[in-house]
């Protein structure tokens, strides 16, 4: 069974160059390249720069994915911002995991179970979608954090879980030392996604571990993709493998 998953900073859909609030842009560039999943951060809702919107509501609508789950992480004068997972599978057991550290800004993980459906077959996906802090020290804390938490603590370690966000990461030390030890394996090595418009560094990675396995992995770098964040989305294909256990 094959599924798409996507990581994208969306950046409240505003232009990385020309600042401008257009949010047709992410919906053209998440209708061509079609996830099954999509999980992204910097989700407006309810903010005046972007009309109002709630964006995870609008993406999803005009995307048609029916599964859909939010968290505000930053509250503003008037609403918010935060992460999203937009999913065409069923979602359910939603979780938000605490990741904030003393003096930086409020960060939490989005977690959720993801039932994925293949003509009578279904297997079960756990995601944890992530927008890590700017300091080297606090990312650390962030991650050790995330995967000392019930829901990943208490995962079997065949189950495929997904770990994908923009994780701050300029030199990709991060994942190796925390993540790679816990029998994750990255889908995303170099690839490079920020700033869209020509694109630097790698901060958006997706790892992965269990009963699953990666099969390509690409960033999106047409004109629109370079226009509509500061951010490149993140794209990977994967494959469930036969469950080793009962699901």
């Amino acid at each position: 069974m094959r599924f798409r998953l996507l990581t994208y900073n969306i950046h409240k859909g505003i232009g990385g160059v020309d600042r401008r609030y257009a949010p047709d842009r992410i919906i053209s560039i998440l209708r061509q390249y079609d996830a099954d999943i999509a999980m992204l951060q910097e989700v407006d809702d309810g903010v005046p720069r972007s009309r109002h919107h709630c964006q995870v509501q609008l993406l999803g609508d005009a995307l048609d994915y029916r599964y859909r789950a939010y968290q505000t992480n930053i509250r503003l004068r008037s609403g918010g911002y935060g992460n999203a997972i937009l999913s065409r599978h069923p979602l359910f057991d939603i979780n938000h995991v605490d990741l904030s550290v003393r003096m930086k800004k409020r960060r939490r993980a989005l977690i959720a179970h993801c039932r994925l459906h293949d003509g009578g077959h279904s297997r079960r996906v756990l995601l944890l979608n992530v927008h890590l802090g700017l300091a080297g020290f606090e990312r650390v804390l962030q991650l050790r954090r995330l995967v000392a938490s019930d829901v990943f603590v208490h995962a079997h370690r065949h189950t495929p879980v997904v770990i994908a966000g923009d994780f701050n990461d300029v030199y990709g030390t991060l994942g190796r030392r925390t993540l790679l030890p816990l029998g994750f394996l990255p889908a995303a090595r170099k690839q490079r996604t920020f700033p869209a418009v020509m694109p630097l560094r790698p901060l958006d990675r997706i790892f992965y571990r269990g009963d699953v396995r990666h099969c390509h992995t690409f960033t999106a770098h047409s004109g629109v993709a370079r226009q509509a964040s500061d951010h490149l989305p993140l794209i990977v294909d994967f494959e469930l493998e036969k469950p080793t256990l009962s699901e």
